[in-house]
């Protein structure tokens, strides 16, 4: 016969801003004129700026720094920078590396009330491909020249709601990786593995890509070409059933615990340490 304390969870209010991306694409007329099949070689010229904003987007969502670059978002390593010292320091793992040659993985699992991306209110999402048709256009000396332009534009930003769902393995040391002194990679995956919630109440599904899916969303492994090509060395010297190879729609895809690993160039090999 005792009445019940009112609870409520633990929030901090934290504002995040949306980065603004935007290109501008031109083609000299006569070149593709001469072409004979305009619209083909437009798109062909146009495949490398799709490319680097890309690239660019992918930088920012790791690397990104409004304090340091106004114009982008923040992304998740700001957000994840020390081993202690704040409440996402619990979920940044030590791999040992020193100086400035470590790199990171990334366990990020995406949902609506964990880690998701967000757009301008009112704006439409993605990337966005304006034709601007046939316009005067300047060379390197400012002079005019006929051109078909295409004007390219991206807003974006990330949201971390949940913090614990997000884990990152730092400072891996990209020179011990080479000379076959790491830590054990696996090892460290499997405790990045624990560090989120509910990721062991997720469901295997082969509907378009090995992954798992858990009640908060999905989760997925990032690393870069380097991580990747040396935990398949690491594998293979002393195979381990959580790492396996799986094929989808005729490639290859490296996974962890059914969790997919995505290869992400833009997380660097040049890090300094997490301290």
């Amino acid at each position: 016969y005792q009445g019940l304390q009112p609870v409520k969870t633990t929030t901090a209010q934290i504002t995040d801003v949306c980065g603004n991306l935007e290109a501008l694409n031109s083609v000299d007329k006569d070149l593709v004129d001469l072409n004979g099949n305009t619209n083909s070689f437009r798109l062909s010229e146009t495949n490398g700026t799709m490319m680097g904003l890309g690239q660019q987007m992918a930088t920012t969502l790791f690397y990104g720094n409004v304090t340091v670059n106004p114009e982008r978002f923040t992304g998740i390593t700001p957000r994840y920078s020390a081993l202690t010292g704040g409440a996402s320091s619990a979920n940044v793992i030590d791999a040992g590396g020193t100086g400035s040659t470590n790199t990171s993985i990334w366990f990020i699992t995406w949902g609506e009330q964990t880690v998701h991306g967000i757009f301008p209110k009112g704006k439409r999402t993605g990337l966005i491909h304006n034709d601007m048709g046939e316009d005067w256009a300047f060379d390197a000396s400012n002079q005019r020249y006929r051109a078909y332009l295409d004007h390219f534009k991206w807003e974006a930003g990330l949201t971390v709601r949940d913090w614990r769902y997000c884990v990152r393995i730092a400072n891996v040391d990209v020179n011990q990786l080479i000379s076959g002194a790491a830590p054990n990679l696996m090892n460290l995956l499997i405790r990045a593995y624990h560090r989120i919630p509910t990721v062991m109440g997720g469901n295997v599904t082969q509907s378009d890509a090995p992954t798992i899916s858990g009640s908060m969303g999905r989760t997925v492994i990032y690393a870069n070409r380097t991580v990747t090509t040396y935990l398949d060395i690491q594998n293979q010297a002393r195979p381990n059933a959580l790492f396996t190879m799986k094929e989808f729609d005729g490639m290859p895809i490296m996974t962890f615990r059914s969790i997919p690993i995505r290869v992400c160039d833009a997380i660097l090999n040049t890090e300094s340490r997490v301290v």
